[in-house]
């Protein structure tokens, strides 16, 4: 039994600490599609942005964690908007008045190059492939070769962004 217990522990250890694992188990890519329009009038789809790094990060107004990670994505966004990346928030929220609220915060006090494009998923012609939001934020990172390199459900980990630094290639 206390073999069982050592191995199960060591096991919780190993998850724990290996937060990378998940992007490693990633096998096969899964085809993802992202079609809408921003809060700014501009067309998305992803298919526009072939050969780009792409970090979609699905979000809610409320959400503080989300808020933490929009303020960091948004300052990487300003310095690497220049090396072939490409930022897209997916706004969750149930109700188009709170995002339409939300954006209008966002257009007053944030400073226009950090400013990504936005969709509300209401508005979205579609959205595949990212499978059902259970957790806020949930953020998609995808390689300039098209390939799904990370998924991370919550806050944006250190290592993810070393994750993001070597998919520009920097």
């Amino acid at each position: 039994m206390s073999k069982l217990l050592l191995q199960l522990c060591t096991l919780f250890v190993v998850l724990a600490f290996n937060t990378s694992t998940f992007a490693q188990q990633i096998k096969a890519t899964p085809k993802l599609t992202l079609i809408g329009t921003s809060y700014s009038g501009k067309k998305i789809d992803l298919r526009n942005f072939a050969g780009k790094t792409i970090l979609i990060s699905f979000y809610s107004a409320g959400c503080s964690v989300c808020a933490r990670d929009l303020k960091l994505m948004r300052e990487f966004y300003r310095d690497n908007s220049n090396k072939n990346f490409v930022l897209i928030g997916v706004n969750l929220d149930k109700s188009k008045a709170d995002f339409d609220l939300y954006t209008q915060i966002v257009s007053a006090s944030i400073p226009k190059n950090q400013q990504f494009p936005l969709i509300w998923r209401g508005n979205a012609e579609s959205i595949e492939g990212f499978g059902i939001m259970t957790t806020d934020p949930t953020h998609y990172l995808i390689a300039a070769d098209g390939s799904l390199s990370l998924k991370r459900e919550g806050t944006f980990k250190a290592e993810d962004w070393d994750n993001l630094w070597e998919s520009l290639n920097l």
